[in-house]
């Protein structure tokens, strides 16, 4: 069989699973993100069966879900929005570094990955995926409650602090100086500020370049764009993903709302393949050794971000049951954390057992998150009537 004829071989079986898994995940109210993982790493390397034709696809297909991604989750936030977010959370997302951060780096270091393993960790166990936590508040329909845009809120400080962190792991990574890592940063802070500052002041400019009445040309120049900005910001060290993240806040209005309706199903293809991809990458076989941490670091971490989001929905005067579903809504890690752990392993400086943390880690997060944001109103709303009742004589 020839390479070509075995690429689409491949290429069709994954696709199709893909579809399976994604149907199985609808069935039961969860992401799906957890099951292309176990894809992944059943048709990886040590896998149930190893894939190999369609691997090239993969990388680039990967690279293009990451960009979508972020894209996306920029069309979600306008300048004015962003801006607002930071002044209110800036207190609870300084906390929430602090707290969620902190588990990772010390694992790393516990399991002897230096430096470089320990930054890596900590923004692994940091970030919250605003795609699972989004997907969740509008299935349970809490998108009008008063405690979500403190969600939102911290969700928006979070991201405006991964345009900081990317540009600076990808200089560490690289093996650079301190004073390119320096660099990397302030190119990072000036790029953000530009983009804000033309997003508030010039954002419908922005908008009518890649807007068009017909959807063909609006999606080639939307999906252009977006690998140009990725690949300009990848050459200057600040991350494809951050570029295209601030794309989607400097555009704005109908035409973000149209290209986020376009772009959607692209989006979740890419994704999809991205997961899988990292998936196999991921040898199964390293994850048994690294699974008790996995599980320990789920644990510690789903308790600081319910902490974080307590705290910070009880500064903005929200009840007590509020707190506990603003907490609850932030436990899920999911496409950031990949994005991280890929990045890393893939310069090979990484050890590559820390792919396999993060993969086992990812998998409990993106399905405790969820289950955390379902169960946590009954859960708490049987605390509280117990507290109520009187005390039997």
């Amino acid at each position: 069989m020839n390479e070509t004829a075995l690429a689409l071989l491949e290429l069709g079986a994954v696709l199709f699973t893909l579809g399976i898994m994604g149907r199985v995940a609808g069935r039961f109210g969860m992401s799906p993100i957890p099951l292309y993982l176990l894809g992944g790493l059943a048709f990886g390397q040590g896998g149930l069966v190893e894939l190999g034709a369609a691997n090239e696809f993969g990388h680039i297909a990967s690279e293009i879900g990451v960009v979508l991604l972020l894209l996306l989750l920029g069309l979600e936030y306008t300048a004015p929005e962003l801006v607002t977010g930071l002044r209110r959370s800036w207190a609870a997302g300084l906390v929430d570094i602090v707290a969620n951060a902190t588990p990772g780096a010390v694992v790393a270091l516990v399991l002897g990955w230096g430096v470089y393993g320990a930054i890596t960790m900590a923004g692994v166990t940091y970030i919250s995926s605003s795609g699972i936590v989004a997907k969740v508040l509008n299935d349970l329909g809490r998108l009008g409650n008063r405690e979500t845009p403190v969600i939102l809120s911290i969700l928006v400080f979070e991201d405006l602090a991964m345009a900081m962190y990317l540009p600076l792991l990808t200089t560490i990574l690289a093996g650079l100086s301190f004073l390119s890592g320096l660099k990397a940063l302030a190119v990072a802070l000036v790029t953000v500020t530009v983009v804000l500052v033309v997003a508030l002041r010039y954002g419908r400019y922005v908008s009518a370049i890649v807007d068009s009445n017909d959807r063909e040309v609006f999606l080639l120049k939307l999906l252009g764009a977006a690998l140009l900005i990725a690949g300009v910001a990848s050459a200057l060290n600040v991350s494809a993903a951050v570029g295209a993240f601030l794309l989607g806040i400097a555009i704005s209005g109908s035409t973000a709302h149209e290209a986020a309706k376009l772009l959607e199903p692209l989006r979740d293809l890419f994704a999809a393949i991205f997961f899988v991809a990292f998936g196999l990458s991921t040898d199964p076989r390293a994850i048994p050794p690294v699974l008790g941490w996995a599980i320990l670091l789920a644990v510690i971490t789903m308790l600081t971000k319910i902490g974080t989001g307590w705290w910070a929905a009880s500064s903005q005067g929200i009840r007590r049951m509020g707190r506990a579903r603003t907490g609850a809504a932030l436990v899920a890690r999911g496409e950031f954390s990949i994005v991280i752990a890929g990045l890393a392993v893939g310069t090979g400086v990484i050890d590559g057992d820390l792919a396999a943390l993060a993969s086992a880690y990812v998998l409990l997060m993106a399905v405790l998150g969820p289950v955390a944001a379902r169960v946590v109103e009954p859960v708490v709303g049987f605390v509280q009537h117990r507290m109520r009742r009187p005390a039997s004589v």
